[in-house]
């Protein structure tokens, strides 16, 4: 039977790499009744890590989802990778979840990724707690980190237990307040969180300065804690040895008796078509409204649609349609997820996380609903890092260019910061992710599951060209084939716009000396010597091609004449006006601690960067603002991990076109050899 929605909890681990996430996820469905025994990241043995790369690793490259039932309770715990390559699933997780636990490994301390999932779980307006692992860890300075943390994230953050006996068993300082720690006392911890909790509305803080704590019904104190931890007005730390499973229980009975039911969340974003916002309830009876967070393609259920519950009950064989689709779907099958095991079950309330299988028109963030009327309802995508590392990609073995395609649009289904990108203009797949690690895995499992063999290669630049000068060219195109012959001539005038301008064609021709019908045939001309450039074989941008003469033959006149001669009079005129090559040029920003400014700024001033501006930021990181041309870019990645550790992130968008250095222009042109046709 299932529990009511007050009792259904939802808990994604967050954090850095190395903090111990898998091992504390393991820990909890093992204390909670889920798993007679605990699993192991070195033997390859938990339900988290099932995917062979993880297992070979030792770490997680995606979200895991399993889930507890104990207490009449259900916990839904979801398990994020914590390298930044793989921040896509993470971050994907976390929309499922009404509260974060940012695990934080206590012989580390403060890492990279608690500060990114911190700031990412508080934009979201998410609960957050703060679990620091392995504090039986040789030399942590536990009450030293609670200051790090106090400072670096603010006074919200209070322990809600405390390490006691060197970090072999927790104190709790909050239901009964009692006990020797390792450092403060249960009794100091409990007011500071009394103190905090109650400030957040005016009639307890009012009750409790007139009568006390204890006059404080449970009620108003479980109010006052769910209102403090939905506004991030508390941030509470607790304390585990996830390995030996020290403060493990102590954390499931704070899930139980303190974090938020799905009612008592902040929900996310749904607007219908209109932009109005759409507000969810956690009422079992309502319209559902879920959100597909996850699309997993097994090889033996097929494509799984993963999805969290905001409104309404999904029950098996029940009705539901995808977005604003008219043609709804069967729910012939309801799952549970427990790591790669799916267990069925017969409906999902508000605040469970459930999936299907075998739909193909599922998505990432589609909504699930089951009211017609609801069909423009939509949730507001997260923002994800950009995609910045790219590689083109072809197969091995000819024929295999259809099967390459599906596998990586799959590839791309489950992973929203994986993009396929197909460039026409230079006959390349590209594929993009976040690091030169996250693509080598994402083409090593397509590999096992598709068995494709491919090639890859650094990405082709979209150079472009232009003009310097304005110039004049003509062209006069005869022909005579023994029958009706081919005669056209076209004088043309090119001249030089400013940067993002495009392309104009005008007509100034007098007196009919080419009659209005082919003047579209010298436009098609002018704009196929456009697509082949002039220079080095690039598209041209950036000007003016005006007729302003020509002569016609009343018999032998014919449209392919006049395109024929519109494209070598343009050839003939940018031959004379200085051509050019252009290159993109891009907006960077690269966040970085402050110890690596000297650095990376000095590696930018290498790559032709041109610094805009750098900004201090809390958490002792700066970020620089710069513009670089799109070919220095290449390496970056590697280059900017190398320099810091792993610590740096950047993001990149298009600003203009400029002109590259003579020697590039110089070295594209020497490759480039142009077709010659016949006249």
């Amino acid at each position: 039977m299932s529990p009511s929605t007050e009792r259904i909890r939802s808990l994604a681990l967050a954090g850095h790499a190395g903090a111990g996430k898998t091992t504390l996820f393991e820990a909890m469905l093992h204390a909670g009744g889920a798993l007679t025994a605990m699993g192991s990241v070195e033997r390859g043995s938990t339900v988290s890590d099932t995917d062979p790369m993880e297992k070979a690793r030792g770490h997680s490259i995606d979200a895991s989802i399993a889930s507890i039932e104990r207490n009449g309770y259900r916990i839904h715990l979801l398990d994020t990778p914590g390298y930044a390559d793989f921040r896509g699933p993470a971050l994907a997780a976390l929309a499922a979840a009404d509260t974060v636990a940012i695990v934080v490994n206590a012989a580390n301390g403060i890492e990279h990724g608690t500060r990114a999932m911190m700031t990412y779980a508080k934009e979201r307006r998410l609960a957050r707690i703060i679990v620091v692992n392995r504090i039986d860890a040789e030399g942590a300075d536990l009450a030293l980190l609670v200051d790090d943390l106090r400072n670096e994230f603010g006074n919200e953050c209070l322990p809600l237990n405390l390490p006691a006996s060197q970090g072999h068993t927790v104190c709790d300082a909050f239901f009964q307040a009692t006990g020797e720690t390792d450092f403060s006392s249960p009794g100091e911890a409990h007011q500071r969180i009394i103190d905090q909790v109650v400030e957040i509305d005016d009639d307890v803080m009012a009750h409790y300065l007139d009568e006390g704590e204890s006059a404080l019904s449970t009620t108003e104190m479980r109010n006052a804690f769910e209102h403090c931890l939905r506004d991030g007005h508390l941030v509470p730390i607790v304390f585990t040895g996830a390995r030996d499973g020290i403060g493990v229980s102590e954390l499931l009975e704070i899930v139980e008796r303190i974090l938020p039911c799905p009612g008592e969340t902040n929900p996310p974003p749904f607007h219908d078509d209109a932009g109005t916002r759409f507000e969810v309830a956690a009422d079992a009876g309502g319209h559902v409204v879920a959100d597909v967070f996850k699309i997993i393609n097994d090889p033996f259920v097929g494509k799984l649609g993963v999805f969290r519950v905001w409104q309404g009950t999904v029950r098996r064989d029940s009705q539901l349609l995808v977005d604003d689709g008219r043609k709804p779907f069967k729910v012939a099958h309801l799952f549970r997820l427990k790591g790669r095991e799916h267990v069925e079950v017969d409906e999902a309330l508000p605040g469970d996380i459930a999936a299907v299988a075998k739909v193909e028109d599922i998505h990432f963030d589609a909504v699930l609903h089951d009211a017609a009327d609801e069909a423009g309802i939509h949730l507001d995508s997260a923002p994800f890092p950009s995609p910045m590392f790219g590689l083109a990609i072809e197969p091995a073995h000819k024929g295999q260019e259809q099967k390459l395609s599906q596998a990586l649009a799959r590839l791309a289904e489950e992973d929203p910061c994986f993009r396929v990108e197909h460039h026409k203009e230079l006959n390349e797949t590209v594929v993009r992710g976040l690091s030169d690690l996250h693509l080598k895995l994402m083409i090593e499992r397509m590999k096992s599951r598709y068995d494709i063999d491919v090639v890859t290669h650094p990405p082709r630049i979209a150079y472009r060209e232009t003009i310097g000068v304005r110039a004049e060219g003509h062209h006069r195109h005869k022909k005579q084939t023994g029958g009706a012959g081919q005669f056209a001539e076209v004088f043309l005038r090119v001249e030089p716009m400013e940067r993002g301008m495009g392309f104009i064609f005008a007509d100034e021709t007098r007196g009919g000396v080419i009659p209005n019908q082919f003047i579209p045939a010298i436009e098609k001309g002018v704009r196929q010597a456009l697509e082949l450039g002039a220079l080095a074989g690039y598209p041209m941008q950036d000007l003016r091609v005006t007729v302003y003469d020509g002569k016609h033959h009343p018999v032998d006149s014919k449209e392919v004449a006049f395109i024929s001669a519109g494209r070598k009079a343009f050839l003939d005129a940018a031959s004379r006006a200085r051509p050019q090559v252009l290159e993109p040029v891009m907006d960077l920003e690269v966040s970085i601690p402050d110890r690596y400014v000297g650095d990376v700024t000095g590696g930018l001033a290498a790559k032709r960067a041109q610094i805009i501006g750098t900004d201090a930021s809390r958490g002792g990181e700066t970020l620089i603002r710069a513009r670089v041309p799109l070919a220095e870019l290449t390496d970056y990645p590697t280059q900017l991990k190398s320099t810091t550790g792993g610590l740096g992130r950047y993001a990149v968008a298009f600003s203009h076109y400029d002109t590259a250095p003579l020697a590039i222009q110089r070295k594209l042109a020497e490759r480039w050899k142009p077709r010659e046709d016949e006249d």
